[in-house]
């Protein structure tokens, strides 16, 4: 007996699909099973992480995966965190350098390693004011963004609550007015 193979060909690329698989995952990540507060923190974690990447040379990404873990926040929602936290850096890198100088005594920059070689020493004493103040800026906004993300999807989900509700009362009326 011969073996038939059965060959699926893939469905074409479309658009329309890679909107649908968006609004797949929007409801995926409103519709999380730890509700509003994980999503939240998970947003706030990426968001926090990504202020102070710059001065580590990108190595402060690989912290958002402890953090989400140990706070058992939202993955998906931190990574778009940290890709929104990508979008407004360069307008707040003045802010952190500021930041930084504020917090940092004057002269931090001399005493630091200097039995390192010049050009490490020179990288570290540029950006410390950055990663310093990338700190202190990413915790308050993680802080900020946290509290409206939270109440925006709780209203979401009792909107939500509240639709169903009434669609089920609709269907109840109309099931019963016909015998």
């Amino acid at each position: 007996m011969q073996q038939e193979q059965v060959t699926r060909s893939k469905k074409p690329f479309k658009f329309g699909n890679i909107k649908r698989w968006f609004k797949y995952k929007y409801l995926l990540l409103t519709r999380a099973k730890g509700g509003p507060g994980i999503v939240a923190l998970g947003f706030s974690i990426g968001l926090s992480v990504e202020m102070f990447t710059l001065p580590t040379a990108g190595l402060a990404f690989f912290l958002i995966f402890p953090l989400v873990y140990l706070f058992r926040a939202s993955m998906a929602a931190a990574l778009i965190g940290f890709v929104f936290g990508k979008i407004i850096y360069l307008p707040l890198t003045y802010v952190h350098i500021k930041v930084g100088g504020m917090v940092l005594p004057r002269g931090t920059g001399r005493h630091l390693l200097n039995f390192l070689p010049d050009w490490i020493d020179l990288f570290i004493k540029s950006n410390l004011k950055l990663f310093v103040g990338g700190l202190i800026d990413g915790l308050l906004l993680g802080l900020l963004f946290y509290f409206p993300i939270k109440w925006g999807l709780e209203y979401y989900h009792e909107k939500r609550k509240e639709k169903r509700k009434n669609r089920k009362a609709e269907l109840v009326v109309g099931t019963e007015s016909t015998p």
